[in-house]
């Protein structure tokens, strides 16, 4: 079924997420490419494709999964419910949404979510990885307040540089798909 799942999504992304032509990126790159995953992950079919797929490549015993708000806040959301739903799965996942910056009031939290023991493992989630910089930004939240991290997995892998910016930063990136997928 996986596979199945996979291929489903990938169609889903190439027909209501990928677009060619020529845009400026959030990294501020100029491309060819533009790939926008909101349209498929904010769906129900595709939370649930995702929220499937992208569980089968959480690191071993991470406790929660975690990404910078607002493209990992529908997949950390997705990939924790879906590991409360497969009775098999040893460890249960919560959900962590990492702030670009801090709240500026109250307790001025980095961090929402329900906060797991420090030295507890933890998965970055993204949706689309080019540079690596918005992942990086959210494991370097995370290993602060200390937390363990050493992966990141992506929806989307542009293969612009993200994945040695990744193992620079002593992390390993997994992906469901890279752009050549798409086109």
């Amino acid at each position: 079924m996986s596979n199945e799942m996979r291929q489903r999504l990938l169609t889903l992304l190439k027909e209501k997420s990928y677009r060619k032509g020529d845009f400026k990126l959030s990294s501020g790159k100029e491309s060819q490419h533009y790939i926008n995953c909101k349209p498929v992950i904010l769906s129900g079919e595709g939370l649930v494709l995702a929220g499937t797929l992208l569980l089968e490549l959480v690191e071993e015993y991470s406790v929660a999964v975690a990404g910078l708000t607002l493209g990992a806040d529908p997949l950390v959301s997705s990939v924790a419910f879906t590991s409360w739903l497969d009775f098999d799965r040893r460890t249960k996942l919560d959900a962590l949404i990492v702030r670009k910056q801090a709240k500026g009031h109250g307790t001025g939290a980095w961090i929402e979510g329900p906060l797991p023991l420090k030295g507890s493992k933890i998965t970055v989630l993204e949706d689309v990885v080019t540079t690596g910089d918005s992942s990086i930004k959210a494991v370097k939240v995370l290993r602060d307040a200390g937390y363990e991290v050493n992966r990141v997995v992506t929806i989307v892998d542009r293969q612009e540089g993200g994945k040695d910016a990744m193992l620079d930063n002593g992390l390993e990136l997994h992906s469901l798909f890279t752009i050549e997928d798409l086109f």
